[in-house]
């Protein structure tokens, strides 16, 4: 098993059923493995459309959106969808190509520091070095995606990487990280207005919320008095 093999066993172990994209030479290995997976690849007519498509079955679904882009513009055109997803609380997982590891920050053809470009709008970013760590990445990544405040996570890909053979797969059924442990407290706050019968459905930033109709002048209430200026 080669890397891109594995990380396509990846995205089949988190149930992924589509993968929104736009073929490259950095992400070709990819798009080769999962030629032989059940998992349904989506042809984009631009890379742009890759991330606003994964995002928007993320909200239909509920479940990570996934995209996969090669490197350089390819990867720098999925910026826009990725701070998209971010403001929004969108759980999305974007897979990118990237030139031969030992080329990296030589300014080669198609390269692009693309984990340093989305610093500022994505949960978490990955540049992985060793196609061995591919199993933990992944369930690492789709973890922070769809915990907490949900959002994008980034997985920068080197097309050697993706070649290399593995000596094991094993996914890890479990996670714990150390330097995350994320908390909702939007939960606590809202949990007066959950116990009333009467309810009705409030959709913001990615999350479907179930609010009571009495609740309503209270909530109004406190947003005037936190955030409106007088």
């Amino acid at each position: 098993m080669i890397g891109a093999d594995a990380i396509v066993k990846c995205l089949e172990e988190e149930g992924v059923s589509y993968v929104f994209g736009y073929p490259g030479v950095a992400i070709c290995p990819f798009y080769n493995s999962i030629l032989q997976s059940t998992i349904k690849s989506v042809l984009v007519r631009t890379e742009q459309n890759a991330a606003h498509a994964a995002s928007g079955l993320a909200r239909v679904t509920g479940k990570v959106g996934v995209c996969a882009v090669t490197s350089g513009p390819g990867a720098t055109n999925v910026i826009t969808g990725i701070a998209t997803a971010f403001a929004d609380s969108i759980p999305l997982v974007c897979i990118t190509g990237q030139v031969n590891s030992a080329l990296l920050g030589s300014d080669v053809f198609q390269e692009a520091d693309i984990t340093g470009a989305v610093e500022s709008f994505v949960k978490y970013s990955y540049l992985i070095k060793d196609a061995n760590e591919i199993p933990r990445i992944f369930k690492e990544a789709f973890h922070i995606a769809n915990s907490g405040r949900k959002g994008p996570v980034l997985i920068d890909i080197p097309i050697d990487v993706q070649n290399a053979e593995i000596k094991k797969f094993v996914y890890p059924d479990t996670i714990s990280m150390r330097t995350y442990k994320p908390t909702v407290k939007a939960k606590k706050w809202l949990r007066s207005f959950q116990r009333q019968r009467d309810r009705s459905s409030v959709q913001e930033a990615g999350f479907f919320w179930r609010m009571p109709r009495k609740g309503w002048s209270a909530l109004h209430k406190s947003i005037r008095s936190r955030w409106c200026p007088r």
